[in-house]
């Protein structure tokens, strides 16, 4: 039987991507984004739940990311769920659930406008950015091993 890991979301960006080089010098951009869910309970009162998600973007697709979207930007985004381990410094595991974007598009800007223009209301997806495919496991084997370039620094 099949399976599918397809993740759909569309949110407000919480932090500017951070472009990073893995150590076979692919290009990989981490950034955030902020999803609501408004929902009435049964008295009537509003309620708001917010939920955070860490993204992943490979190649082409990380550069773009990286000049074109600013904390506050909405994007559209698809991907898939993928969970990183590596072992924390203390000798503990540490897991990291992110999704890896395969396609992006930009619905509006921090200032508000509507993303139109050379680099707005463009879809970004796999045949723009064919590293997601042809060098996913090799990356997910980078990750695995100790986290994202850099990310030692923060622990």
């Amino acid at each position: 039987m099949r399976s599918v890991n397809k993740v759909i979301l569309i949110g407000h960006l919480t932090r500017d991507p951070e472009l990073r080089q893995t150590a076979n010098g692919h290009p990989v951009a981490t950034f955030s984004i902020a999803t609501n869910r408004y929902w009435t309970t049964s008295e009537g009162q509003k309620q708001e739940s917010t939920e955070f998600h860490d993204l992943v973007a490979w190649g082409r697709l990380a550069e773009i990311c990286h000049e074109n979207l600013t904390k506050g930007c909405a994007i559209y985004v698809e991907g898939r769920l993928h969970t990183r381990n590596w072992d924390s410094p203390e000798g503990g595991k540490r897991y990291k659930t992110e999704v890896v974007v395969s396609e992006l598009n930009i619905l509006m800007r921090k200032n508000g406008t509507s993303a139109e223009g050379p680099t707005g209301g463009v879809e970004f997806d796999k045949e723009l950015d064919s590293s997601t495919e042809d060098f996913g496991s090799e990356m997910d084997l980078d990750l695995d091993s100790g986290g994202l370039p850099g990310e030692e620094d923060k622990k």
